[in-house]
């Protein structure tokens, strides 16, 4: 194995000397936004022949971003990529419709994993799951997912901005930044924004 990729196989390495042959990785992007879905990727990649240059999506500039998404999707044995709508957020909270996108992924995939890494979170599924802190920048096939994931919503985003033209959506990808509140004291919140991400903010609503 090249050194490039130790200290992103560690997790890979422990399954696949226990006999485990399909390690899914899996990841979510788009928790912290006030508009726009969660997406969740769950992919297992084929460790024999792995792509140079994959890492935690945050770490990777947009040009990279869009050059690996491709290649993961094209390689990959197996994935699934979901989402969670801003409505769903709303009724059960952020951290439960993660939960949930995670496992459509999982039980999405055609392929059943032997085992799951995951960024962070604990999944209630019928398969083994390791989470792991900061998994996106640890593990090959969870950072593999984030990308897919980021780049999957990040299009999804520029989308939207063509029918809300006046957020910015294409920019700032549904994020806080202050072009964006301003948008939202300007014009009011829309149907994809989060009622519960927005309360504190002091936006018009009939939009929604």
């Amino acid at each position: 194995m090249e050194k490039l990729f130790t200290d992103k196989f560690e997790y890979e390495h422990k399954y696949l000397e226990k006999g485990f042959r399909y390690i899914a990785g899996i990841d979510e992007v788009g928790r912290g936004p006030l508009a726009g879905p969660v997406v969740c990727c769950a992919v297992i990649m084929p460790l024999d022949d792995l792509i140079e240059g994959i890492d935690d999506s945050k770490k990777l500039s947009e040009i990279k971003r869009d050059k690996l998404s491709p290649l993961i999707l094209e390689k990959a044995i197996d994935y699934k990529i979901c989402r969670i709508e801003p409505d769903e957020i709303d009724e059960i909270n952020i951290l439960e419709a993660t939960k949930k996108c995670m496992k459509m992924c999982v039980e999405g995939l055609r392929i059943r994993p032997d085992v799951v890494l995951v960024d962070a979170i604990k999944l209630d599924i019928k398969i083994p799951t390791e989470g792991i802190i900061q998994g996106d920048a640890k593990s090959y096939s969870i950072g593999a997912a984030s990308i897919a994931a980021k780049v999957f919503r990040d299009r999804l985003m520029v989308d939207y901005s063509k029918i809300y033209p006046e957020y910015g959506f294409e920019q700032h990808k549904g994020y806080g930044t202050r072009q964006h509140i301003e948008a939202l004291e300007e014009y009011g919140a829309c149907k994809i924004h989060r009622k519960t991400f927005i309360k504190n903010f002091s936006v018009k609503t009939e939009k929604i």
